[in-house]
This record gives structure tokens, C-alpha cells and sequence, in this order.
């Protein structure tokens, strides 16, 4: 059983978590002392690492490079992220969200579940590698972004340009996504270990109406609200198809065991059932996403005035894009969906297209084999990640991807992602540097990987 991390481990995370860097995609608006004040904390409190791995700096963004004895081989990638999320209500946090409270049983901050534990787990691992004197056999990549909150533009994009640049190709590359959910899974009662295989795709589409205007006693047949509304009352009643992707059926052939007996056999008919499980699947929130290209209205705008017929209104409506569809499938299904000609459809803001590989192997298995002996007891499954991660910039660098972090989570834990009163159990950080411990140890040792690309030492 996993003991909790002592007070000083703890503490370590804690005095991360007052580093109160919250990202923006306004350069001027970056908070530049926190990220500093995080930077000499992190040097302060992992002196070896800082000493013997090379570190190269993409504004506040951290690239480490562990050479290892093979130098121009690279067994992984480890991303993880610095940056946060704003808080919306801190009144409503049982402690301040940067104040870096632990109790007994927590460690509470904003980032303590996303992600910088992440960070600080990594390298609490790496730092005992480095005390009991292990050196990798081949080169480790670490990178720890800035602003993966706002798309990794200025932090991930450019270190995965640097690392394309100098042709490294790893065998792994692990970044957050997946979780071990407890009580989450409909019908399963033992945890799930979910080790995502890629991520779905990110659009907003901007919707917009110009109208003449005027005096509200003297309406014409429609307004440019009443056109926006109507605009997007048809996307959400007509949302995408449901589809059965690779990625999801391999997800659930490997729950089938662990599956009540009905559900089991209704499974192993998953390639004739596939419409009944994914009209089952679109019953909860969570699990339609795995099985169809989600549709988010999440801004609507118009009028100045209670009795001036608006001149102009707008919406804007968020997808997150399954494997198989893509911006442009999204676009088109808009436009047949809204069916009217006066609205203008077009994206906004960053946009990325879905990124999965529905294929497992020596590392997928080497991480699940971790995961079960850091939580005994759990299934291990497939899946893809809703949302968006740093890992999308990185994809092409490595020949198996994995989203995953060895925490067990109910659903309080989930929502307070990006909400309120975020918080990590002391067990659950210690899962996380075991893991790491572990990771790290498996492929110091690791010489069984495929040829690479040389460029690791360049």
C-alpha cells in the first residue's frame, strides 16, 4: 500500500503551487516574476538535476536533456506543465487557491491536480536517479511548458520545433490526460486506469449576423439576435453523428472483463452493436465524448439596447473534434446544420486537428505494467483525452504516445479541474513519483528499443 509523501515532499509541491503563474495569450499580461519565483524555487529544491541534466530555456518554458550513455538514442519525452488556469470565485475555495495549504491528507492549490504536480513529481524522480547514481542508457527529454492553458505557442510549439530540428525521435512520449477514475465508470467497480492514446481536435466557430438596425416598435421578420439564436439552437439540436472510432472499441475490449455479465456479452458483439453502444455512450456527458465530435455553444453576443434592433450579434461555439472528422468536416456540417446564408461561419482563434494513434505496444504495456504495481487492483484501458494537451505539438516525435498519471480520482477530484477547491492527496502524490521512480528506473535500463533517427546529441 502507497504511503503518503512526508512534509517535506509536500512542502516542495506546495511552495509550486504559490507561484501563482497563470498563463495568458497576451504576452504583456504574463505574470514574469511568478514563473521566476518558480524557477529558483524548482533549481533550489532539485540541485542534481540542475547540475547534471543540460537545461534550455523557450521563454519561461523548460527544456532538460538527460544525456544518456547512448546519447543519440532517446528512450522518452516526459511533458509536463507550469502554467494554470485563472480562478473564477476564490471566495468559494475552503482555503486560497495560492496559498499552498497541506493538511493531513492534502496538498491544496490551483495546479495541484493540473499540472503542476506533474512537474514537481518528475523531477522529485529524477533527482533520486540521480542521488542512488543511475544514468540512462539512452538520452530522457523533459519539458515542462508555460502556457499549455493557452495553446502552447510560445512554449511547447517551440521546444517540439527545436527537438524536430535536430531530428530526435523517442520511443515514448508521456504527458498528462489520462487518470485512474474511481467509481466513474458506469458498471465497474474495481478503479480504471485510462492510458490515452492521443487527443481530440480543438475548433471554435464563430457565427455572425449583420442586420440594418433600427427602432424596436418597427421589427422586420427577423433580427440579427433572433438569426444568431436560431443559428445556434439548430447546432445543438443537431449535433454530429455518433461514431465508433478504433481508439474507443479498443477502450472497451479491454474493460469487457470487468463488466457486469449483460454488458460483457453485449460487447463482445461491439462490431454489430456498434450503434446501440454509442447510443448508450451519448447518454452521459463523459462518455459521449469518446464517441462523437462535441458541440459546445459557449458565447453569444448582440445589442446595445432593450429597444434598438441590434446591427450586428454573434456566437461562438466550441468542438472538440474526433478522430476521423476535422475542422474542415466540422465547418461543412455547420453550414448544412444552419442553413442560412446571412450567417457568416468561420473559426476563431487557435484550432487543432484530432491527433490518435489506435496502436499499443512494449511501452503502452510497460506503462500500464507500472500503473498496476504502483495501484494494484485496477483495470487498464485505451482512450483519447476531450480535451487538449502539449502533447498534440509533439506528436510526430515519438513511435507510441501515452496520456496518463497514475492518481485515483472520483468525480469531486475531476470537477475541480479548472474549478473549485483543486486538490491532490498526499497518497496520490506519492502514486505519482513511485510512478516516475519506476518509469525512469525501466528505461535507464530500457536497450530493446527500434533504430531512431540521430540527432538526440546534435
Amino acid at each position: 500500500m502507497t504511503q503518503p509523501v512526508d512534509d517535506l515532499t509536500a512542502e516542495r509541491l506546495a511552495a509550486a503551487l504559490r507561484c501563482v503563474t497563470i498563463s495568458s495569450d497576451v504576452p504583456d499580461e504574463v505574470e514574469d516574476a511568478a514563473f521566476t519565483q518558480l524557477s529558483a524555487h524548482l533549481e533550489q529544491s532539485f540541485p542534481l538535476v540542475h547540475a547534471a541534466l543540460d537545461l534550455e530555456r523557450f521563454g519561461h518554458s523548460r527544456l532538460y536533456r538527460w544525456r544518456g550513455a547512448e546519447p543519440d538514442r532517446v528512450a522518452a519525452i516526459l511533458l509536463a506543465h507550469q502554467d494554470v488556469v485563472p480562478v473564477d470565485d476564490p471566495q468559494r475555495w475552503t482555503h486560497p487557491p495560492f496559498a499552498g495549504v497541506v493538511d493531513d491528507e492534502f496538498i491544496w492549490g490551483r495546479g495541484a491536480i493540473d499540472d503542476k504536480s506533474r512537474v514537481l513529481a518528475i523531477l522529485e524522480a529524477v533527482e533520486a536517479a540521480l542521488t542512488a547514481g543511475i544514468r540512462p542508457q539512452h538520452t530522457i527529454f523533459l519539458a515542462f511548458g508555460h502556457d499549455e492553458e493557452v495553446f502552447g505557442d510560445t512554449g511547447a510549439v517551440r521546444m517540439a520545433q527545436h527537438l524536430r530540428e535536430r531530428g530526435v525521435r523517442a520511443d515514448l512520449l508521456l504527458d498528462e490526460g489520462g487518470v485512474i477514475t474511481e467509481g466513474v465508470v458506469d458498471g465497474i467497480e474495481q478503479p480504471v486506469a485510462t492510458v490515452m492514446l492521443g487527443e481530440k481536435g480543438y475548433a471554435t466557430v464563430r457565427l455572425s449576423v449583420s442586420e440594418v438596425g433600427g427602432h424596436s416598435s418597427m421589427p422586420g421578420k427577423q433580427t440579427a439576435v433572433g438569426r444568431i439564436a436560431r443559428a445556434v439552437s439548430r447546432l445543438q439540436d443537431h449535433p454530429m453523428p455518433l461514431r465508433m472510432t478504433p481508439v474507443t472499441a479498443d477502450m472497451l475490449s479491454r474493460v469487457r472483463a470487468a463488466l457486469p455479465t449483460a454488458r460483457r456479452g453485449l460487447l463482445g458483439l461491439a462490431g454489430l452493436a456498434a450503434p446501440l453502444i454509442t447510443r448508450m455512450m451519448a447518454a452521459q456527458p463523459q462518455t459521449e465524448a469518446l464517441v462523437r465530435t462535441t458541440t459546445a455553444p459557449t458565447v453569444i453576443r448582440g445589442g446595445v439596447k432593450a429597444n434598438v434592433l441590434p446591427q450586428h450579434a454573434e456566437a461562438l461555439v466550441n468542438f472538440r473534434i474526433l478522430p476521423g472528422d476535422s475542422i474542415a468536416t466540422v465547418l461543412e456540417h455547420c453550414r448544412k446544420v444552419v442553413r442560412d446564408k446571412g450567417v457568416r461561419i468561420e473559426t476563431e482563434g487557435m484550432c487543432s486537428e484530432p491527433t490518435a494513434h489506435p496502436r499499443t505496444g512494449p511501452m503502452f504495456d510497460m506503462i500500464a505494467d507500472i500503473a498496476r504495481a504502483v495501484v494494484p487492483g485496477i483495470a487498464v484501458t485505451t482512450g483519447i483525452v476531450p480535451g487538449a494537451t502539449d502533447s498534440r505539438h509533439y506528436h510526430d516525435l515519438a513511435a507510441t504516445r501515452c496520456n496518463f498519471a497514475p492518481i485515483v480520482v472520483g468525480e469531486r477530484d475531476i470537477a475541480s479541474i479548472h474549478g473549485t477547491d483543486e486538490r491532490l492527496s498526499r497518497v496520490n502524490y506519492a502514486r505519482l513519483i513511485e510512478f516516475n521512480r519506476r518509469l525512469i528506473a525501466e528505461l535507464a535500463h530500457s536497450t530493446n528499443s527500434a533504430p531512431q533517427t540521430s540527432g538526440a546529441d546534435a
